[in-house]
């Protein structure tokens, strides 16, 4: 986590095309109390932001320990303080948080103004006024950053598509479905679970089949459905895939416990 220059590394620096969708001048403005309606509590801030996950670990900013505090005024001043593992996480994902985070609290009823702050990261002057100041990635990054960071986002979701894919199939493998038998089966002949949920959510963000109808193997990249020779192979992807994912989580919530010796509002232990 210490600084390669790849743009799908923790550590990697602005180089790749990159930034959040919505995140350019003349973003719709913050969120305003209607008529007798007061500001949210800080719960209901903070559960807007299960909302928004760290794009390589695909999972929620709070769940992560990532959430150093959240505060409301009476005023309904949301003030929202984040932190991450190491002082040089990559400053594309930790835009991408920053960016969503803030989008997440403006939008909400009551919250008159919104303030996002990135603590104790190399990059946190750029991150933090970028936000502030709606101007995305490559503006926040002027002469560093190639472009905006929708299509990582994107890689990052079809990773998350094939984790996911793993997730559900694995318990199927286990109890006795064939790999052949999986190429045959749509999501609504899955058996209900958390892990089907999230599958479905990631494949619709990427606007891949989602419905009950949709094959329970496709490319995460096309949508189309996984061949029968292929299966073997896109399974083993998928469990690599999965099994990558959780190593990063695992070495991201540890990093963090040894940075700071206080848990984050709304950290899971894992």
């Amino acid at each position: 986590m210490t600084a390669p220059l790849t743009a799908g590394s923790r550590s990697a620096v602005p180089r790749g095309p990159s930034a959040p969708a919505g995140h350019a001048p003349g973003a719709a403005p913050e969120g305003h109390p209607g008529p007798g309606q007061g500001p949210p509590g800080a719960a209901r801030v903070l559960q807007a932001l299960d909302a928004v996950r760290d794009p390589e670990l695909d999972d929620p900013i709070t769940a992560l320990g990532f959430v150093a505090s959240c505060t409301v005024s009476p005023d309904g001043d949301a003030s929202v303080r984040l932190r991450l593992p190491t002082y040089f996480c990559a400053p594309n994902f930790a835009f991408l948080m920053v960016a969503d985070a803030y989008d997440a609290v403006s939008g909400l009823p009551g919250v008159r103004r919104t303030e996002v702050v990135l603590e104790d990261h190399f990059a946190s002057d750029a991150i933090n006024g970028g936000v502030a100041a709606r101007a995305g990635f490559a503006r926040s990054f002027d002469g560093e950053a190639a472009g905006e960071l929708d299509q990582l986002r994107a890689d990052f979701l079809r990773k998350a598509v094939m984790a996911g894919t793993d997730q559900v199939c694995r318990p199927l493998l286990a109890a006795g479905t064939e790999p052949d038998a999986l190429r045959a089966m749509t999501l609504g002949e899955v058996p209900p679970s958390r892990a089907l949920d999230r599958l479905r959510q990631r494949r619709a963000e990427l606007g891949l089949p989602a419905g009950d109808d949709a094959p329970l193997l496709i490319d995460p990249a096309t949508g189309a459905p996984v061949a029968g020779d292929a299966v073997p192979l896109h399974l083993r992807k998928a469990r690599i895939t999965r099994v990558g994912i959780e190593a990063n989580s695992g070495i991201c919530r540890g990093m963090l416990r040894h940075r700071y010796d206080s848990a984050g509002q709304g950290e899971e232990d894992q």
